[in-house]
């Protein structure tokens, strides 16, 4: 059978996420104004610049004949599927996006999400995350999702607490130095 009559898979784009971008049942997708400005951002793009980019080339590609040996249409198909996939996507996780404001905290010294924290190991490292959405996360950056262990483990507690958490190098103890909520970048 042509592949032209066979129809891909789309499936729930959710079970093709992996288990730390996936929102668990029954939860909310909390995320802060900026990471909710990003991914509208990123969905303005795909709509009106990279999907009409990638459309013409296609419409070009295809004028030109043979669609079966024609790369430029090919590759565009399948570019067009990956920009219509992750359009799907932004604009679920957007209808599905609670904006929560983390200066709506203001001075604080318990954990809520938005919260930026620095912690103090046993060893007497001291590092600092902000709890942000699950679509914002990045460990490079600090920003660490609200439904991770440490995030979990921190969240209701107060500066000076002592926090017992699950890491994938075993149970780890850790002391909260301070808490401050500021507009997330």
């Amino acid at each position: 059978m042509s592949k032209a009559f066979v129809r891909e898979s789309e499936g729930d784009d959710e079970e093709n996420l992996s288990p730390a971008l996936r929102i668990p049942p029954g939860t909310r997708n909390y995320i802060t104004p900026a990471g909710h400005a990003r991914l509208k951002e990123e969905l303005e793009e795909l709509v009106k610049h990279e999907r009409p980019r990638i459309v013409e080339i296609v419409a070009w590609a295809a004028s030109n004949g043979d669609r079966s040996e024609n790369g430029d249409y090919i590759y565009g198909k399948r570019r067009l599927r990956e920009i219509d996939r992750r359009i799907r996507f932004l604009t679920k996780r957007l209808d599905i996006a609670e904006v929560v404001d983390p200066l709506q905290h203001g001075d604080n010294d318990q954990v809520f999400f938005g919260a930026t924290v620095t912690l103090c190991d046993t060893q007497g490292q001291e590092q600092t995350y902000t709890i942000v959405g699950i679509d914002e996360a990045d460990a490079t950056l600090g920003r660490i999702s609200w439904i991770s262990p440490l995030a979990r483990a921190l969240i209701k507690s107060r500066e000076g607490d002592s926090v017992r958490f699950q890491s994938p190098a075993g149970i780890r103890e850790i002391e909260i130095m301070e808490v401050r909520y500021a507009a997330v970048a």
